[in-house]
């Protein structure tokens, strides 16, 4: 009888004794979950016959991002708001048609930056791969286009707006430097870059038929924003992350930046509102660093708008309305 019922019980699925495990899971010290798991991952190695690849029921998997978007979009979303803040700036200040295609230039700048990067960093590292080839040919019709934008405004307008951005090349190389060797996170090739793009707003006022002041000044004020801006947003990602920020570091990059639009002013190539603004925005983040840090998308919002705020500032007081 008792033989009887424990092959009714194997034959119906159950264990011989409930609650109780049998000895070869004994033998080899796992639970039944356990045992499940592993010939899950048994048949993710294998793919045998009988063994399928499926993933555990009511798993979320995560879309496979597409080749094209991996090399083409950018994954730096701070860069779209320092791209367009020059931009913006320097249109509203003298705006023109050479301005704007110098824009729509610089946007396609920013875009060819990630697939050119691959392409570097693939090339440094000795390798070549499928994404190697696509990034290639991205960054090659992105730069072409970005060439027939600068000869189109050089035919209108003459190269007066060149200098601001020859004088930006060095900064923009020392951060190609860095993405080659994958590393662009770290803080100098993120000010470069940030400097760099920064110049645009220089070189839409001079298209636009702006002086040599107040183009100057524009790039002073917007490369303050970004001295002041990057080391604010590099400590409160690290409070997140639940690690200590080093504020004084901030505190120096404030100072820098206060420097900065401080001896524009002197020179008379920075109107005071946009000194006061930088100055508020510096003892904003100090005191900022001292509360509790917003999330990542509250953080990008705020930036966004301060960034808009200081545009703004500058355009009015350079350009009355």
């Amino acid at each position: 009888m008792r033989r009887q019922g424990t092959e009714q019980r194997l034959s119906s699925g159950v264990p011989p004794h409930p609650g109780r495990r049998s000895s070869n899971e004994q033998s080899q010290g796992t639970s039944p979950a356990a045992g499940a798991a592993r010939a899950i991952g048994a048949g993710a190695q294998t793919g045998d016959a009988g063994v399928s690849n499926r993933t555990v029921v009511g798993s979320v998997q995560p879309r496979p991002r597409s080749a094209l978007r991996a090399v083409a979009v950018p994954s730096e979303h701070g860069g779209w708001g320092l791209t367009a803040e020059p931009v913006l700036l320097g249109l509203l200040v003298a705006p023109s048609v050479s301005g704007a295609l110098l824009g729509a230039g610089a946007l396609v700048a920013f875009l060819a930056r990630t697939p050119l990067k691959l392409v570097l960093v693939d090339r440094w590292r000795h390798r070549r791969f499928p994404r190697t080839v696509l990034a290639s040919r991205l960054a090659a019709g992105e730069l072409a286009l970005l060439a027939l934008l600068m000869a189109t405004v050089a035919i209108r307008t003459g190269w007066g707006w060149w200098a601001p951005l020859g004088a930006a090349v060095p900064l923009v190389a020392v951060e190609m430097w860095f993405d080659m060797r994958s590393r662009s996170r770290r803080l100098v090739p993120e000010l470069c870059g940030a400097i760099g793009i920064a110049s645009v707003a220089s070189a839409i006022a001079r298209a636009g038929g702006a002086s040599w002041a107040v183009s100057l000044g524009l790039w002073a004020v917007l490369s303050a924003r970004s001295v002041t801006a990057l080391p604010f947003v590099r400590a409160q990602v690290l409070r997140l992350k639940g690690r200590q920020a080093q504020t004084a570091g901030v505190a120096v990059a404030g100072a820098v930046a206060i420097a900065l639009v401080v001896g524009g002013w002197s020179a008379g190539l920075v109107p005071l509102a946009p000194v006061i603004a930088l100055v508020a925005l510096v003892i904003w983040g100090l005191w900022s660093l001292r509360r509790p840090p917003p999330s990542v998308a509250v953080l990008g919002a705020s930036q966004v708008v301060l960034g808009l705020a200081v545009v703004l500032v500058t355009a009015i007081a350079v350009r009355p309305w």
